[in-house]
């Protein structure tokens, strides 16, 4: 099977960039000794979930408990629930548990930490530290931490944050230092619950870019990063990774024709309507027109407009887009995470046209 013999809209996922971006982020863990939890968000796939873990001695993380439900049932045991729990999740947590899992769940709540200690089997729990990022977590140092700690009791695991804000750097020092703010903030969260006599063995931090140039780790004893095994246009132009480093686009078919513009049948479902490059550098649209080897043939072509099932690419004005209706095209995408989540498989390739597998992925929460 070739890519233009499938169906569109679709995704391709080259394995041979994906097992490259894979080693890149082990050999960068490697240097600090520090082991990495895969952050399967946008993976979803026991796939790729296998290579990313291979030689890892810890689990995983995921981000909605049908992620945990699907990697448990492929034997993926050490899973963290990268989302703040509710009261009322904690029974299919257990039923995971029971089943063989080892679900941990986060919290930054204090009815929520009684609940999960009330619970009649209460699962191990991270309190998630706000760093800098401003979207969940309590502050280092806040008295509501030790509170929180207390209520869990002997159900607290320790601590974890997440630097999202690492997406605002724009260049390598700027990520190191918003590490650096990460690294010390949830270190320090620990330490204060280690002084007050609470256990904290799990200390969690990362993202991809803070974890592929973080200049140090010690305190922490994982890191969490997903983006990095697909990239994306945002994390290239952030400097996470380069171009060539992209490893899922969005196979579209040409469905009309205009001078200087195509009609294509990927629009904001396929590609999602992120605009994260609008913030960047370079503004890529909704995405980067390659060829059907991926290669930019097209130069600077982007989807300029995404309705529900259409996008609007328009030209490079230096490459005329000459192209008969049914042709087909990549799309790099400007946010892998948020392209992926609509597609329920991938079409893997080698760096040639040849599929030479498909991969399903779980949806759903």
């Amino acid at each position: 099977m070739r890519l233009a013999d499938l169906p569109t809209p679709c995704l391709v996922l080259d394995r041979g960039i994906l097992e490259r971006n894979i080693g890149t982020m082990a050999s960068a863990l490697a240097r600090h000794g520090v082991p990495l939890r895969p952050h399967m968000k946008t993976a979803k796939s026991i796939d790729v979930a296998r290579l990313a873990t291979a030689g890892q001695p810890g689990g995983i993380s995921v981000s909605t408990l049908a992620e945990a439900e699907y990697f448990a049932g492929h034997g993926i045991s050490d899973i963290l629930y990268a989302v703040g729990i509710t009261p009322q999740k904690l029974d299919q947590v257990a039923k995971l548990n029971s089943a063989g899992a080892a679900v941990i769940v986060l919290t930054d709540d204090l009815d929520t930490a009684g609940a999960i200690a009330a619970h009649r089997q209460p699962p191990r729990t991270l309190i998630e530290i706000d760093t800098g990022e401003g979207r969940g977590g309590v502050a280092p140092a806040d008295d509501l931490l030790p509170e929180i700690a207390a209520r869990l009791g002997p159900y607290l695991a320790g601590v974890m944050t997440h630097a999202g804000h690492s997406y605002a750097g724009r260049s390598l020092d700027d990520m190191a230092r918003i590490a650096e703010a990460e690294r010390a903030g949830v270190v320090r969260a620990a330490e204060r619950l280690r002084a007050a006599g609470h256990a904290a063995p799990i200390v969690s931090m990362g993202s991809s870019p803070t974890a592929l140039h973080a200049r140090r780790l010690d305190g922490a004893t994982e890191v969490r990063a997903g983006v990095y095994m697909f990239g994306d246009l945002f994390q290239a132009e952030i400097g996470t990774h380069d171009l060539d480093s992209i490893a899922v686009t969005v196979l579209t078919s040409v469905i009309g024709r205009r001078p200087g513009r195509l009609l294509v049948d990927a629009g904001g479902l396929a590609l999602s309507k992120d605009r994260s490059t609008a913030d960047a550098p370079k503004d890529c649209g909704f995405g980067l027109v390659l060829d059907l080897a991926g290669r930019r043939s097209h130069g600077d072509a982007i989807v300029r407009r995404a309705y529900q099932e259409h996008g609007l690419i328009q030209a490079d004005p230096a490459f005329p887009l000459d192209l008969p209706v049914g042709a087909k095209l990549r799309i790099a995408p400007n946010h892998t995470c948020m392209t992926a989540a609509a597609h329920d498989r991938y079409f893997v390739v080698e760096g040639s046209d040849e599929v030479v597998a498909i991969w399903l992925r779980v949806n759903g929460w």
